[in-house]
C-alpha cells in the first residue's frame, strides 16, 4: 500500500517539484554545489550521504617524478628530419629517384624522389645534439631534453592520428590523456580546472574539441579551453540583471536540492560532476581572470617568451600562461601550435621552407623561454614538457615538383623535458633515409605510458569501468614506459 508522502510546495513530492520546474539535470546542474562549505550544517534537514567530488585532488598510487604535464602539440606533423632527427645521408640524394617504401594520405609507394634537408644542422650543448638551424633557441636547452626518434602510431591521416595522440584511439569517444590525468589525480586548485587547452590563434585542429574530450567519463574531467587574450573562458559571467550576492544566495538554496537529488543517486558519476564543475565555474569567474594577467610579469620574462615580438607574441603569451597555470596546480595544459588545414598548421604538402620557418619561427623563442623559465624558478624539475605532432613527414616529395612531403607514421621524432626524464639523451633511431623507426620503436601508447608513469599512475592499473569492461589509455594490450629515458 503506497504511503502518504509530505507536501512539497504544491507537489506531490519534492521529485515531482524538480521535475516540474525543468528537473533534468541541465537546471540542477546549472547552479550545483559542494558540500564542503559547510551549508547543511546550519539547516535542519536529513543526513545524507558526503558528496565526493570527483576532481578533489587523489594522491598517486606510485611515486610522482612530476606534479604537471605541458604538452605543446605541433598539428600537422613537423619532419623529423629538418627538425631534431639529423640525416647527413639526405642532402647528397636531394632530387634523386630512389628505391624507398612509404606509406601517407597518398597511400603506399616504393619508389620516389628525394626531397634533402632543407636546413643545415648544428651541434649543441654538452651532449652534442645535432638540431636544425629552424631552432636555434631550443637547441640551447637539448641537455635538459630528451629525444625520442624512433616514435610510431596506427595511422597516417590526421583526424584519427590526432586521436590516437590525445586519446590512445583511432576512434572518437575515448577519454584523451589529460582527462586521463585529471581522473587518476585530480585537482589540486578548487577555483581552476585540472585540464586546460590553448588553441592556436588561427583555430582549433582537426576533430575539434574530440582532441580534449572526456569521452565515457564524466563531463567534468575534459578539457577547458583557455584563450590568452580577452575573456579568458567564455560563458563564465553572470547573467545580466543578478549580482553577484544575488548569484550566490540562489546557488546556495539550489544546492540544498541538489544534494537532496544527489542522496539516493550517491554512486551517479555523471550526476556527481555535474554538481561539481557548476561549482567550479562559478569559482572561476574571479580566479581565471587573475591567472591570465600577464601585466604582473616583468618586462625581462616577457622578453624571454618572445611576447615582444610580433611572430612570437601570440605562443609566447600561451606559453608563459602554461607556466602559470602550473604554478596554481593545474594538472594538465595542452598549447596549440597550428590550426585549420593546410599551411595554416605544420602539414607541409606544398613549400616545405615557407611551412615550417613560418611555425618555427612562431614557437622556437617561446618554448627555449618556457623551458628556461620553469628551470630557474625550480619547477622544471616537477613539469614534464612535451613537444611532438601526430606523426612526422617522410623523406621523399609527395609530387612531381616541390619540397612538400607526405605524412609519415612509420618513424617520427618527439622529445621530453623535465619531471624526472633525462636531460642530454637521444634514444630510438630511423633509418639513414628517417623513412621508418628501425630502432627501439615506441607506439604512441608508450608515450603515453612514460606521461603517466611520471606522474605517479601505473599506466597498466588506471582505469575506468565502462561498457563492461575496465578501459585504459593504454588499450587492453598495455604499455610500458620509456625507461631509457627516465632518471
Amino acid at each position: 500500500m503506497k504511503q502518504n508522502q509530505p507536501n512539497f510546495c504544491n507537489q506531490l513530492n519534492r521529485r515531482e517539484f524538480i521535475k516540474d520546474i525543468g528537473g533534468g539535470f541541465a537546471a540542477l546542474g546549472l547552479t550545483g554545489m559542494l558540500a564542503q562549505d559547510g551549508f547543511f550544517a546550519s539547516k535542519a534537514i536529513a543526513k545524507v550521504p558526503d558528496f565526493v567530488n570527483p576532481l578533489a585532488p587523489k594522491a598517486p598510487p606510485l611515486l610522482a617524478k612530476a606534479k604537471s604535464v605541458i604538452f605543446l602539440f605541433m598539428y600537422g606533423g613537423p619532419s623529423h628530419m629538418d627538425t631534431f632527427d639529423y640525416k647527413p645521408e639526405l642532402y647528397p640524394l636531394d632530387g634523386k629517384t630512389i628505391q624507398v617504401k612509404t606509406f601517407g594520405r597518398g597511400g603506399h609507394r616504393n619508389e620516389s624522389r628525394v626531397v634533402g634537408p632543407k636546413w643545415k644542422f648544428k651541434q649543441y650543448g654538452q651532449c652534442g645534439k645535432h638540431v636544425s638551424d629552424l631552432f636555434p633557441n631550443i637547441g640551447e636547452c637539448v641537455d635538459d631534453i630528451a629525444f625520442l626518434h624512433s616514435m610510431t602510431a596506427d595511422s597516417p591521416i590526421h583526424g584519427s592520428a590526432m586521436l590516437m595522440m590525445n586519446s590512445g584511439n583511432l576512434l572518437s569517444g575515448h577519454p584523451s590523456i589529460g582527462s586521463w590525468v585529471n581522473y587518476g589525480l585530480g585537482s589540486v586548485n578548487e577555483n581552476l580546472p585540472g585540464f586546460m587547452v590553448m588553441l592556436d590563434k588561427i583555430g582549433g585542429p582537426i576533430s575539434g574539441a574530440k582532441n580534449w574530450s572526456s569521452g565515457y567519463m564524466p563531463a567534468s574531467y575534459q578539457g577547458t579551453v583557455l584563450r590568452s587574450q580577452g575573456t579568458p573562458i567564455l560563458d563564465l559571467q553572470n547573467a545580466k540583471g543578478i549580482a553577484g550576492a544575488e548569484q550566490r544566495t540562489l546557488l546556495d538554496h539550489l544546492r540544498m536540492m541538489n544534494e537532496g537529488h544527489l542522496s539516493t543517486r550517491y554512486d551517479n558519476t555523471n550526476l556527481s560532476a555535474r554538481v561539481a564543475s557548476y561549482e567550479l565555474a562559478y569559482k572561476m569567474q574571479s580566479s581565471a581572470p587573475e591567472a591570465v594577467d600577464l601585466d604582473k610579469e616583468s618586462t625581462k620574462i616577457k622578453e624571454l617568451y618572445g611576447i615582444d615580438g610580433s611572430r612570437t607574441e601570440d605562443f609566447g603569451r600561451k606559453c608563459l600562461l602554461a607556466r602559470r597555470m602550473v604554478e596554481r596546480g593545474v594538472r594538465f595544459i595542452q598549447v596549440y601550435s597550428g590550426g585549420h588545414h593546410n599551411d595554416a598548421n605544420w602539414d607541409a604538402h606544398g613549400d616545405l621552407v615557407k611551412n615550417h620557418e613560418l611555425h618555427a619561427g612562431n614557437t622556437d623563442k617561446p618554448i627555449a623561454g618556457l623551458l628556461k623559465d620553469l628551470k630557474q624558478r625550480g619547477l622544471l624539475d616537477e613539469t614534464l614538457v612535451v613537444w611532438g605532432g601526430e606523426f612526422g613527414r617522410q623523406p621523399t616529395a609527395e609530387y612531381k615538383e616541390g619540397t612538400g612531403r607526405d605524412h609519415n607514421a612509420y618513424g617520427f621524432t618527439m622529445w621530453m623535458a623535465g619531471g624526472g626524464i633525462k636531460g642530454g639523451v637521444s634514444v630510438g633511431a630511423t633509418d639513414e633515409l628517417g623513412s621508418k623507426a628501425v630502432d627501439d620503436k615506441f607506439h604512441v601508447r608508450r608515450l603515453h605510458a612514460t606521461i603517466l608513469n611520471q606522474l605517479g599512475l601505473d599506466p597498466n592499473n588506471l582505469s575506468f569501468f565502462h561498457g563492461g569492461l575496465d578501459k585504459s589509455l593504454v588499450g587492453v594490450e598495455g604499455a610500458e614506459p620509456i625507461k631509457q629515458i627516465i632518471s
